[in-house]
């Protein structure tokens, strides 16, 4: 059954120790590479996926432009920028196969809340690139009028709270895209809230694996694609966990 749908994998981090990390809060994950991502996910129809900077590893493009070039055309990066970074960098960088910047709000090690806007418009310009906010739904309501003017975001691990969750689908309507990530993380029913997101806007929701699923409290199992596949029929399983995010994520080639 895990081949049954291809996966564009729109979340997943790469930890090659080869490459400077920086502690968060005490905090170093295991290494995690890139073979060491391809064999875990060896029985899937792995059509492509999504390299997501965390916190430990700051604003650092080595480890992700290594990454990308060992996965292949069909990946792209989610990267952490400072404000300061410069034009022909993030050109740069597109060209590689980056396609959004991060602001892990939960966590640090991005760019600050305060320049969220200015930097979403300008690498939206340059690049047409996103934003991608790791944030907990209770804290969406103060944001919502900023999110729903922005040019492109999505919102991580299914906004993590129950508390903040009708916010979450709000911003669904509004066409901010929602990962359907980390279910582990979350403190609600994840069948439930998959059910009310798509009804919501099919358009939106974007499954991934959130490997090594760092500080979850339990890893990234087989029976979550499994609990997706169940819930939703054929036509909307290919949409969230392929279409959506090849759409949104434009990769060089799939």
């Amino acid at each position: 059954m895990l081949n049954e749908y291809p996966i564009f994998d729109s979340h997943m981090h790469i930890i090659d120790k080869r490459f400077p990390l920086v502690a968060n809060n005490g905090y170093l994950p295991p290494e995690f590479d890139c073979s060491a991502y391809l064999a875990r996910m060896s029985s899937y129809q792995l059509s492509g996926g999504v390299v997501v900077s965390g916190s430990f590893q700051a604003f650092d493009q080595r480890y992700l432009e290594d990454a990308l070039k060992y996965l292949g055309s069909s990946f792209v990066g989610v990267t952490q920028l400072p404000a300061s970074v410069s034009d022909e960098e993030i050109l740069r960088l597109n060209a590689l196969g980056v396609r959004a910047v991060r602001f892990n709000l939960k966590r640090g090690g991005s760019e600050e809340i305060t320049q969220l806007a200015s930097m979403a418009a300008r690498v939206y310009e340059i690049a047409n690139w996103h934003v991608e906010l790791y944030v907990d739904a209770k804290d969406l309501h103060g944001l919502y009028t900023t999110l729903i003017n922005l040019p492109s975001v999505s919102i991580d691990h299914l906004g993590l709270s129950k508390s903040g969750f009708k916010v979450l689908v709000k911003l669904a309507e509004k066409g901010v895209r929602i990962k359907a990530t980390g279910f582990s993380r979350v403190d609600f029913e994840v069948g439930a809230a998959i059910r009310s997101l798509y009804c919501a806007n099919p358009n939106v929701l974007m499954f991934g694996s959130d490997l090594p699923s760092t500080r979850a409290p339990r890893a990234y199992a087989d029976d979550d694609f499994r609990l997706v596949a169940d819930i939703l029929d054929e036509r909307a399983a290919l949409k969230v966990f392929s279409d959506n995010a090849i759409e949104f994520y434009k990769p060089i080639k799939i």
